[in-house]
């Protein structure tokens, strides 16, 4: 008896004790992750040479160069998908990337016109900081290739009215630089800063939401103890201006707490705040852009799929999911006059969680009462109007910044945005509500030598669908002179409104296109022209949409990823590849990348000490 307890309890202290080791290898050396130090590689010089980058972000399809046995399939390439693909193939799957238009990247894509580099929608990102989260996220993505340029401190101006103000990066800077802006709301703003803080402590939480299962998830939201977890899920389902409402009354200081409505598309009453916070806390400690341009991002995923044997294709228009058993198997991608069925045990959609189950899925599944309570609950996000300049001198030769500058035509941003529908076109062009101006000649160094002699302005705002939904089945170039004449009004009174804050451009413009939300759709498959995925108002971060928006689908082997996962943007994009991965894996991922942060973060203390 007596030897058969010491031989027990000696079993239990051997396996205690390599459990104990396993843990020291996987908590202090990444044993078991798919994330790695040693994947970064000290980058590449620039590749400019356009041939060069066309045979990696414009690989045309072909039958004949399918990868065999393939792990997954994405639909569409798009930051959210290109990020779950890479994921999978660092977990050493095959993954086949199919995107429809005619180089990768979706809204991270850039195009070039008479000279001139336009980009999509970055305009830039934050937390790229050494040792930030998301700079290890997107590190590990591209193995360290891709290479950031920060902004100036003072990345963002706000002209409301006839007054401007100024944000500054900094974790003091930015509540400094309000306080002195808005004398008197010295606690209001340490209030907000707060209450950014914990949003930004606890959004973890929010992912979470989708990653358990969904009976615990549930269980939790029935109970009552989801609430009592954590505040963020109330500030989730709360009105941004219910909160920012409480802590002051002055408007202009409210409209510097909503700022960024090129993300939102809501007005303040009818956006969660836990988003809108996130965004301003997203850019607290500066903004980067990413050097050489968006399509930097794509160029450098796509090799990481392609070591693992997998490929990313481009003219491959997915038109439908194909269904076996009511599983998902695979795809059709149509060529010509035919069907070519690609068959993968995972299939993930970045083409949106209404594209999905609206045009890819056969209609019993769309009206399903899971899938259709769920659509109803949401709606199609505002669409985008985008005014792409051409000017002829260098950034420097200008005087042009890094600096982006917001203009609202008066501080009430919920009459403004509420009302922005319902005015009349040329309403809109003669009185613009609200514009952004930004310039990526000015915030990427590598522009001038890439485009000797030439610099870019994009401006941007917003525009429903219903201005140009007439015009939606024809091909760009090809929708006529009431179009282009219609489109190019408002790019003119847009352009006449960014030359009153910068008037060296006067006389200097040799280039302009306008994109509008029907070309958004065309380009980028996105519904009714809205870029950033479903609206992101506060029914949507309601905690049972929450649980319920989550990567898995109502459809086994189909997973959605992208900004409909998590949240709009490309910090969101980005998560949803992340959520979407991690649900295909089932293993979450974060947890490695936290482990990886920690690791990376005690280096760093050690080289500068």
């Amino acid at each position: 008896m007596l030897p058969t307890m010491i031989l027990l309890w000696l079993l239990l202290a051997l396996f205690l004790s390599v459990s104990l080791f396993y843990f020291y290898l996987w908590f202090y050396c990444g044993l078991g992750s798919i994330f790695k130090e040693e994947c970064i590689q000290p980058p590449r010089p620039l590749v400019i040479d356009k041939r060069t980058r066309d045979k990696v972000l414009k690989q045309g399809f072909s039958q004949d160069k399918i990868p065999p046995n393939l792990d997954a399939l994405v639909i569409g390439s798009g930051i959210g998908g290109l990020s779950a693909a890479v994921a999978l193939a660092k977990a050493g799957k095959r993954v086949l990337v199919l995107e429809q238009h005619d180089q990768a990247g979706g809204s991270c894509h850039t195009f070039q016109e008479h000279g001139y580099e336009f980009d999509v929608g970055l305009h830039y990102v934050g937390q790229m900081h050494e040792g930030g989260m998301f700079r290890v996220i997107m590190d590990q993505l591209t193995d360290g290739q891709l290479q950031w340029k920060r902004l100036g401190d003072q990345y963002d101006s706000v002209i409301i009215g006839q007054k401007v103000y100024q944000i500054y990066a900094g974790k003091c800077e930015f509540p400094d630089a309000l306080k002195k802006q808005f004398p008197g709301e010295e606690e209001a703003i340490d209030k907000f800063v707060t209450l950014m803080k914990k949003v930004a402590r606890h959004v973890p939480l929010l992912a979470m939401l989708k990653m358990i299962p969904q009976y615990l998830a549930l269980f939790l939201l029935k109970s009552g103890l989801l609430h009592r977890l954590s505040p963020v899920f109330h500030l989730a389902e709360s009105s941004h201006q219910d909160v920012v409402g409480g802590l002051t009354s002055n408007k202009e200081l409210q409209t510097m707490f909503s700022y960024l409505f090129y993300v939102q598309g809501v007005p303040p009453n009818d956006s969660s705040f836990v988003i809108n916070a996130l965004l301003l806390h997203h850019y607290k400690r500066g903004a980067w852009y990413p050097r050489g341009g968006s399509s930097e991002i794509a160029f450098h995923m796509i090799p990481v799929i392609e070591r693992a044997g997998g490929t990313v294709f481009v003219r491959a228009p997915v038109t439908r999911i194909l269904m076996n058993n009511g599983r998902a198997t695979g795809v059709a991608v149509q060529r010509k006059d035919k069907e070519i069925h690609i068959y993968a045990p995972v299939v993930i959609s970045d083409a949106g969680i209404f594209n999905t189950y609206e045009q890819l899925l056969p209609p019993e599944i769309r009206n399903t009462p899971e899938v259709e309570s769920l659509l109803t609950s949401l709606q199609y996000g505002m669409g985008c109007f985008l005014v792409f300049v051409g000017i002829r001198g260098t950034s420097d030769e200008l005087g042009l910044k890094s600096t982006n500058l917001w203009i609202y035509r008066d501080s009430d941003l919920n009459i403004l945005m509420e009302n922005f529908s319902s005015l009349e076109f040329e309403e809109v062009c003669e009185h613009l509500p609200l514009m952004f101006i930004t310039f990526p000649s000015a915030k990427d160094p590598t522009y001038s030598q890439r485009h000797p002699g030439h610099s870019c302005m994009t401006l941007l705002t917003m525009a429903p669908y219903n201005w140009f939904h007439q015009w939606n089945d024809q091909k760009p170039r090809h929708r006529g002179h009431e179009y282009h004449s219609m489109k190019m009004k408002l790019a003119k009174h847009m352009v006449e409104r960014a030359i009153k804050e910068f008037p060296q451009l006067q006389g200097k413009i040799d280039y302009m296109e306008a994109a509008t939300p029907v070309s958004n759709e065309y380009y980028l498959r996105a519904p009714k022209g809205s870029m950033y995925g479903a609206e992101q108002n506060c029914s949507r971060y309601q905690c049972e949409i929450i649980r319920r928006m989550r990567s898995q689908t109502a459809v086994p082997g189909l997973y959605l990823t992208g900004q409909d996962v998590f949240s709009s943007g490309v910090a969101g994009a980005v998560h949803g590849g992340l959520l979407c991965a991690s649900a295909v894996l089932n293993k979450i991922l974060y947890i490695d990348l936290f482990m990886l942060k920690k690791r990376l973060k005690k280096r760093i203390k050690q080289r500068r000490s």
